[in-house]
């Protein structure tokens, strides 16, 4: 009863002992407020963030078989099994050991001191039977080194759950971009086909003129050149969309399904453009890169604790309680029982700088790990100005060039008509349909611009749940 008083009274002495520094962290590296602020509604659920039910498939598909969050979910659960195993060493291991011994001892070896004469020919043969429960190495933390490891593996756990959020965001992100790209890959592949039509229909009608003698060779030529350079166009865009679908199967981590619904055209796109922003401190705890960099800054400052620890004593306990007998059938009797108690004191004296130096280097660690931290919170916060002041231009650029398409299609309209009288000339005609067939695409560009900023904005505030 004395011993378990003395190890309890040890135990409670010394849990209070603590060498870890409080963190305070660092104020935010960035002004109080974006450049750019907007009202609007604020970050929504995934799925309420993008309405195209094809979009909606791709994504959800995604979040089960894209191998990087998979990845992902993985380290999250080795970092909770890193935890099982740094504070099993908080506790005591204790053993049930069982066995036996059979051997023979000679007379003059086994009879020594007991009136057998030594040199006999004769021997001694015996079992022993033993049972015992062993308490093995119990260190008692008298200076929180085992608390401070306990807390750094419980923070790294936090930051991988933290960066399988952020794997889960980009995810999200990554598919909306390649979708969108998609999009646009094939809605200017149908413009340069419907274009190459037109052209081609143009060509036709100068032929057929130039062979009637009502136009010169001059007018041929631009026409054939004009149709040859839609051609190239149409061969580019073939090219961009199927690299475009590449790049969307690779983004969804699965083979691309037949049954999906209809996609929706990029000017018809029901994703969400006007979110709003709060303060920048909303960031800290809505950014999964933020938390996780800064649970990672708490394990490095844990880590800081461990490193001062180790430079005082350790003290450890090793003990073992049970039955020694000849016979089986006397093992547990009172007369029988066996004991062991030994603490042992380790005091660190020469290491050759060891200690020194994983302190040192557990303090530029947390250096860095602040510096990570800073840097998170101001890409975030570039991230989040972008996406607002591309929000602030994006509407007049769009209708701008909205504008531009409705005034390049009557010059296109006006110039048929005079060239058919004889007006204007068949160059004039071809600027028209390449300033229509531009701007047409510039719109596209436009649309599709202002649908990726929206997502990196998503992305930027943190997303939905």
């Amino acid at each position: 009863m004395k011993v378990r008083a003395l190890v309890l009274g040890l135990m409670l002495a010394t849990t209070a002992c603590s060498l870890t520094s409080r963190l305070d962290l660092p104020p935010p590296p960035v002004a109080a407020a974006y450049p750019v602020a907007l009202d609007g509604e604020a970050v929504p659920e995934w799925r309420a963030m993008f309405g195209d039910p094809r979009l909606q498939r791709l994504i959800a598909l995604a979040l089960n078989e894209n191998r990087d969050l998979r990845i992902a979910a993985l380290n999250a659960e080795g970092a909770r099994a890193q935890i099982g195993i740094q504070r099993a060493q908080s506790l005591p291991n204790v053993n049930l050991d069982a066995g036996y011994t059979r051997q023979r001892q000679p007379s003059g070896v086994a009879g020594a001191g007991v009136g057998v004469t030594p040199g006999e020919n004769t021997g001694i043969t015996f079992g022993q039977v033993t049972a015992q429960a062993a308490l093995t190495s119990f260190e008692i933390d008298l200076f929180g080194r085992l608390r401070a490891q306990n807390a750094a593996a419980s923070e790294r756990y936090l930051a991988s759950r933290e960066g399988q959020r952020a794997v889960r965001l980009a995810v999200i992100g990554a598919v909306a971009d390649a979708y969108l790209a998609e999009r646009l890959a094939d809605e200017q592949l149908r413009l340069t086909r419907a274009t190459l039509a037109d052209w081609q229909d143009s060509l036709r009608l100068t032929q057929q003129r130039h062979a009637a003698g009502q136009s010169g060779g001059m007018d041929l030529a631009q026409a054939e050149g004009q149709v040859r350079q839609a051609e190239a166009d149409l061969a580019q865009r073939q090219r961009e969309h199927m690299q475009a679908s590449h790049a969307l199967v690779l983004a969804v981590g699965y083979p691309m399904l037949t049954d999906l619904p209809e996609p929706i055209d990029l000017m018809g796109q029901p994703i969400r453009t006007a979110l709003a922003a709060d303060t920048p401190s909303d960031l800290l705890i809505r950014r999964p890169d933020i938390m996780q960099a800064e649970h990672e800054l708490r394990a490095a400052n844990a880590d800081v604790g461990a490193a001062r620890a180790a430079f005082f004593p350790r003290l450890s306990l090793t003990g073992a309680f049970g039955f020694a007998s000849l016979a089986l059938q006397s093992l547990f009797q009172s007369a029988n029982q066996s004991w062991s108690f030994s603490p042992a004191l380790s005091v660190p004296i020469f290491r050759g700088g060891e200690l020194k130096a994983s302190l040192d280097l557990s303090r530029v660690r947390t250096s860095i790990a602040i510096a990570t931290y800073e840097k998170a919170i101001q890409t975030a916060f570039r991230e989040v100005a972008d996406g607002l002041a591309a929000r602030a231009t994006f509407t007049a650029q769009l209708d701008a060039q909205k504008a531009a398409v409705a005034q390049a299609k009557r010059r296109l309209a006006l110039t048929r008509l005079s060239h058919r009288a004889g007006v204007t000339s068949r160059l004039e005609l071809l600027d028209a349909q390449r300033t229509l067939y531009a701007a047409q695409q510039a719109l596209l560009s436009a649309r599709h611009g202002e649908l990726t900023s929206a997502t990196a904005l998503y992305r930027a505030l943190g997303g939905g749940a």
